[in-house]
Formats: structure tokens, C-alpha cells, sequence
């Protein structure tokens, strides 16, 4: 009987910068889309603030070394600092959490990053009273950290673990379509804010797209 044993896949933190760098790009692609989407029940200019914060930080970065969790820690710190509204904070916490909880680590596992999603997720509920089917960004990262959770738990590899993440944010964004807005500036619109996708949500997927696409080029 021959016993296979899985093992894990890991990539260096201090390798891993170049993940920064492709969301840093993947916000600057998708800047107009996102003032689309935010325009139909929104201000209209989520895409012009995330792509202004995410630009921010490229420039803090330019011609610096550094690993993931600095890179992190900067665009964290920069949406915390410098842009304004509700998403700043709540997206400088998500990249604030993830940094925080690999800082310390070499290697990063589907252990670590379980970690980090799930400290993410964390962090935003404990500033933000949105919750899931509220029509919000937490209708992407709950369902994608759920998942990504249950395939670690079971024994799959980080890339597998991943795929779950990315499908399961995909079809938590797509769900805020059908939803009634219950938080922000959406939520006066009641009814009327059906049938169009919720911005947060739209740019977290993107986010935990690339997130699972660049860590999954150098495992």
C-alpha cells in the first residue's frame, strides 16, 4: 500500500511583493468600471478614490524593496490615510489586517492566509454594522473566506483553497445584484437599488481575484 502524503504548497514573503504591485495595477484597470457601477446608485466615484489611494501607495513603493506584507502594510496605511469616505477605512483595515497577520512569517501556507482572510473579515465587522445580504463588500469577502476555509479544513492544497476563494467571491458579488441596499448612501434608494451591483463588493472581488491569480503564479 503506498501512502501519498499532500504536501503543502508556500511561496516566501519576502518574494511576494510583486503582489502588491499587480492589485496596485488591477485597481488602475478597472478605475472606470468602477465609477460605472458606483454611479447607478452611488457618488459615482468609487473607481476615482480606490484607483487615487491604490496610485498613492505605487508611488510610495517606487523604487523600494520591499515583501508582501510591507507592500500590505503601506496600501493599508495610505487608503487609511489619504482617501476619504467609507472605503478608505474599511479597505485600509482589510490590507492592514492581512499584513498584520504575515508580518512575523517567512513562509507563507494556506495556514497563513487562512489568517489573514480571516483577520480581515474580522476587522471590518468590528467597524462596520453591515452585514451579509446588506449589499456591501462583506457580500464578497464572507462567502470567499467561508470557502477558502472549508477546502483548507478539508485537506486541499493552497491553490485549490484559492480556486474556492475566487468562485466564491465571484458569486457573492454577483448575488448583490438582487439585493436591497441597507448601508450607505444606496440604502435611500430602497427598492430602486435592485438590480445593480454593489461597487464595495464589485472592487473586493477584484481585489481577492488578483489576490488568488498573483499568489497562485509563484506558488
Amino acid at each position: 500500500m503506498i501512502i501519498r502524503r499532500k504536501i503543502m504548497s508556500s511561496f516566501k514573503n519576502a518574494d511576494a511583493g510583486v503582489i502588491v504591485d499587480h492589485l496596485i495595477k488591477t485597481i488602475q484597470e478597472q478605475r472606470d468600471y468602477l465609477s460605472e457601477i458606483d454611479g447607478k446608485i452611488g457618488d459615482g466615484d468609487h473607481g476615482i478614490n480606490m484607483n487615487k489611494g491604490f496610485t498613492m501607495c505605487g508611488d510610495k513603493l517606487k523604487g523600494q524593496t520591499y515583501n508582501m506584507s510591507q507592500g500590505l502594510c503601506t496600501l493599508g496605511e495610505t487608503l487609511l490615510e489619504d482617501i476619504g469616505g467609507s472605503m478608505g477605512p474599511l479597505y485600509g483595515l482589510l490590507f492592514d489586517e492581512l499584513s498584520a497577520a504575515s508580518e512575523d512569517k517567512e513562509e507563507i501556507d494556506a495556514e497563513i492566509f487562512g489568517e489573514m482572510i480571516t483577520g480581515a473579515v474580522e476587522g471590518i465587522q468590528e467597524i462596520s454594522p453591515a452585514k451579509p445580504g446588506d449589499k456591501t463588500l462583506l457580500d464578497t469577502l464572507i462567502p470567499a473566506k467561508e470557502a477558502f476555509m472549508a477546502e483548507k479544513e478539508a485537506g486541499k492544497d493552497f491553490s485549490e483553497c484559492l480556486d474556492a476563494m475566487r468562485n466564491a467571491a465571484k458569486k457573492g458579488w454577483e448575488s448583490t445584484k438582487n439585493m436591497t441596499a441597507k448601508i450607505g448612501r444606496a440604502s435611500r434608494l430602497g427598492e430602486r437599488s435592485r438590480g445593480v451591483l454593489d461597487a464595495g463588493a464589485t472592487s473586493c472581488y477584484f481585489i481577492l481575484d488578483c489576490l488568488a491569480s498573483s499568489i497562485q503564479s509563484i506558488l
